[in-house]
This record gives C-alpha cells, structure tokens and sequence, in this order.
C-alpha cells in the first residue's frame, strides 16, 4: 500500500496530510482504512458460541470443532466448492442461509449440536428471548419469552467475557478457520500454518496466534464485503434487533449507582459558601425561587423519559448527540440559576448564545441524513485530537501534573488508536461565510493566544462533541447496551482557584494593554496603581 506523502511540516499536526482545512493522518488519507465496531456489528451474529464459551470455558470451543466436523460429513454430499465449511463459522445467520440451500441441514445441525453440549437449556433459553432470532430452529418451536435473570447474566457475561478477554475473541473468530481446515479449503502463508496448527494448545505461540486470528478474520470480512458488498446485510438488521431488545429488557446502570455517589441534583447551594465574599451576590429575585428546582426536574425528567423507553443501541449516535446537547444546555441553565449575578444580557448572553445555537443544531441535524450524528461525533474527535497535539508543545519543565493529566484525557478522547493513527481532525468553520475568529487573531498577531487558551475554550462553548461527552455524558456501565453513553446527572463542582487567579491575570493583563494602546500618561498610570505595590509588600494581592 502506497501511503500519500506528509504535506503539513509545521505545528501540532506535523506529519499528516492536508487537504484544504482537514488533516489526515498517512494512514487515514489512503481512503482505504475503515474502522468498524466488531461488538455492534458482529458479535450479535456469533452470540450462540458466545453463550456456550460462558458455560463451558475457552475449552468448549473443542466440542465446536467437533460440531463442525460432524456436520461437514453428514453433508459432504453436498459441499460442493468448500461452502459449507464457510457457513459453520459460529455466525447464525450463515446457518440460516445454510438451511435454505439444505432444509434438511436443520435436523443434523440441531442433533449434532445437542450431541456435543452446545444447546443447553441455559444457552436455549437466552437465544429465544430475542424476537426475530436468524436459524431461530436452532432452540426449537417455541415463542418468544421475556429474559429471565439468569438469561440476562448469562448473556451479558457472553458480551463481557469477548471485551475483557482477548483470547476469547481470537477463538470466536478462528471458527471459520478451524472448520476451512477440516474442509481442506484452508490456505496461507507456511509460517501463519505453523503458528496456528496447534492453536490454542501450546501458550507460548497463543498471544501471536490470537493477533494473527483477529488479523486475518478481519481480512476476510472485508474481501466477502469487496465480493458482495452486502453479504453481512442480515447480521447488521439482526445486531439491530439484538441492541434494540436489550434496551428494552434492561435499563442503563450508572457509575454512581456502583459506587453509592450521591445525586448531585438533589444537592442545596451551601450558604456557608458564599462567606468571605467582598460584596453580598444579587438576592434572589421575587419569582425566580423556583427556577432552578423547575428546571431540574425538567431535565430529570427528559433523562427518565430516554431510559425508560425503547432505543436504537445500535446506531446510538443520535440519541447520543441529541440527549448530550439538550443535557448539556440544562446543566448550564441550572448552574446559571444558582446565580442570580448571571441573569442579564451582559453577564447571560452566551447563556442565550448556547441554547439559541443548539435548537440551530437539533433542528438542522433532524433534517440530514442519519448519518450526520456520527460526523459531529468524529468532528469533535478530531478536535480533542488536535487541542492534545497543540497543549503537548509546552515545554516539559512547564508541564504540571494535572496539565499532563488533561493532554492524556483530550487524546482519550480523541477516540484513536494508540498504534494505529486514524483519527481525522476537521478544522473547517461551522460558520461558513464572514471572517472566523482565527483569522482575525493571525491578522491581530495574537494567534497564539488563539490556539492555546480561545480554541480549547471556544470549543466548549461551542459544545463540540469531546466537550459533551467529558462533562455531560457518562458511559452506561450495563453490557448488554454495547457502552453507549448517557447524559450525566452529577454536576461538575466549581471553586477551582488556580482558575480563578487564571482569569484576574489575564484581565490584569488586558487593562495593561489597553493602557498601552491607548497612549494613557505614565504617571497617572503610577499613581493609580499604587495600591497594587503595597499590596504585593504586605502579600494580600489575591492574583
């Protein structure tokens, strides 16, 4: 594969290709990488295996292979051209296309598995609460019943055993090579022959075997899909139906629920709080008693309504992006209520700001194609991306703990791989005609300042998708939901003072220059801040 060569030789995101306003990195501009999620897509598909490796250990995979071999030879009548070895690869819909090609294949599938321990009434009864379940002869004539306990945490230790276990996913996805070599259809290179003839006996060879496994089952997929580009049609609507029945047969679990963490919006402004204060806050005004309290409830409300009710956990980025966009707007009003200073045009106005731009948002996004979700999910990727890229320029003896600690959370959640560099990063403005702000900051000399302190900040106003997810989402701890994320109900607490002191710099730093610019007389300058000496001598200058 020929990799287009670097054009950007300069700045945080050295190294990568440019195309207009957006750089992509060498791999990810060959247009070729495509980055799917094998647990959506796939893993719904292999849920039978899935079920019986709970039940039975890594080592029931041998029972499998003996299933295979047993059903190749009560059909090697038909087998013409290896096929169907390639339909006992553990897939139920492949053994659903395999029964319309033989009907009489259902009987000795069902026998030969029932023989071999691989339909227990444990694994029968998890696979028949799902509606519209492929190869549903599999578990018999039976209809369909609500999961009991023991089904949901057979199937969600189904889920979690592949996501923590690595090798566990490598022997779900060696099934189609397991059976290609008892067709004699398998082939490859003599060294992947030779580190897999043994596999997964010898522990030793079983960390590489299971990278190659993992390696050469995604290869696959993607030459059937090159070949027929809709061969995993059937998977896709079944995993659709398999995330959307969860959705409706268990609820989101959060963090705090784990933990015991307390509901931060139940909490009471503490008036302890607000003691050593140099002037009284604004009282609440007359009316407004009941404002805050509204309007969490309001937002209560609207996250009760989405857990409650069925939902697509397949393609989740829209409920995502718009319960991430509408929280987010409630949380702030909520913490601007708190604060009756905040309830005017001068000090509210990016309050306005905010909810006038995400009605734009919601409104415009539910008028595109679906798709559109997903792009203001990876535009926002992008961006953490690159704001980790540009924070990462500060020179090591500048860098504090918690500032290394937040260049590692922006490249968390730039969602990339640590090997494999595949996330895009979008620069183009969403505000697509007049000067953008970073013009006028290149044309004022003060880029820097731009990049390094208004980007990150202007994304969080702009509530681009790495700023919603870290302080209004949280990811739902329920397995079975294929870890979605859910709008949080904890506050983020404030009294930060190192940013405190942060903002009574920078204003300083401006009421110095505009005096400059101004031309303002030195003396008088002096002489007004006087005061500011005197206080740095007896150490109660605050900033």
């Amino acid at each position: 594969m020929n990799f287009p060569k670097p054009n950007q030789h300069s700045g945080p995101l050295t190294g990568h290709v440019r195309k207009g306003r957006v750089y992509k990195s060498p791999l990810a501009a060959t247009g070729v990488l495509s980055v799917a999620n094998w647990l959506k897509d796939d893993l719904p598909d292999l849920l039978w295996p899935a079920l019986v490796l709970v039940e039975l250990g890594n080592d029931g995979v041998r029972q499998f292979v003996k299933w295979q071999k047993a059903v190749q030879e009560w059909l090697a009548h038909h087998d013409e051209g290896g096929w169907v070895a390639e339909l006992l690869d553990g897939r139920l819909t492949h053994l659903a296309v395999l029964v319309d090609k033989f009907p009489d294949a259902s009987a000795i599938v069902v026998d030969e598995a029932r023989r071999h321990g691989l339909l227990s009434e444990g694994v029968r009864g998890a696979l028949v609460s799902y509606p519209y379940l492929p190869a549903r002869w599999l578990v018999g004539d039976v209809e369909v019943t609500p999961p009991q306990q023991q089904d949901l945490e057979l199937i969600r230790d189904a889920v979690l055993g592949v996501m923590q276990d690595d090798h566990r996913e490598a022997l779900l996805k060696c099934f189609r090579t397991w059976s290609t070599v008892q067709a004699g259809t398998f082939s490859s290179r003599a060294d992947t022959i030779e580190l897999l003839e043994d596999y997964p006996v010898v522990p030793t060879k079983r960390a590489a075997a299971d990278s190659v496994v993992r390696a050469m089952w995604g290869a696959h997929k993607a030459m059937i899909q090159v070949d027929d580009p809709n061969h995993f049609d059937a998977a896709i609507e079944w995993a659709r139906v398999f995330w959307g029945a969860n959705s409706m047969t268990s609820r989101c679990i959060r963090k705090r629920e784990i933990d015991g963490a307390q509901d931060a919006f139940t909490e009471e402004l503490d008036p302890e709080a607000l003691s050593g204060r140099p002037a009284q806050p604004t009282p609440m005004p007359e009316g407004g008693e009941n404002l805050r309290r509204f309007t969490m409830d309001l937002l209560s409300s609207f996250v009760e309504a989405l857990e409650t009710a069925p939902a697509d956990l397949y393609a989740n980025e829209r409920q995502e992006v718009v319960s991430g966009l509408v929280t987010r707007a409630g949380r702030d009003v909520i913490a601007v209520l708190g604060a009756p200073d905040m309830w005017c045009v001068e000090h509210g106005a990016h309050i306005g700001r905010m909810l006038v731009e995400t009605k734009i948002y919601l409104h415009w996004m539910a008028q595109q194609d679906p798709a559109i979700y997903r792009q203001f999910q990876e535009y926002g990727a992008g961006k953490a991306k690159l704001y980790s890229r540009i924070a990462d320029e500060l020179p090591d003896e500048a860098r504090t703990a918690g500032f290394r600690e937040s260049i590692a959370e922006l490249k968390r959640l730039s969602h990339n791989d640590d090997v494999l560099d595949h996330r895009i990063v979008d620069t183009r403005d969403t505000f697509a005609e007049g000067k953008s702000i970073r013009v006028m900051a290149e044309e004022a000399g003060v880029l820097d300042f731009y990049r390094q302190s208004y980007s990150l900040a202007s994304g969080v106003a702009h509530s681009e998708w790495w700023s919603v997810e870290t302080h209004a989402m949280e990811p739902c701890l329920n397995v079975l939901h294929g870890m979605h994320q859910i709008p949080s109900l904890s506050l983020n607490y404030g009294g930060n003072v190192e940013l405190a002191n942060a903002w009574v710099d920078q204003l300083y730093s401006l009421v110095r220059a505009g005096l400059q610019i101004l031309g303002t007389d030195e003396g008088a300058v002096d002489a007004a801040f006087a005061w500011m000496s005197e206080g740095e001598d007896s150490e109660e200058h605050p900033a």
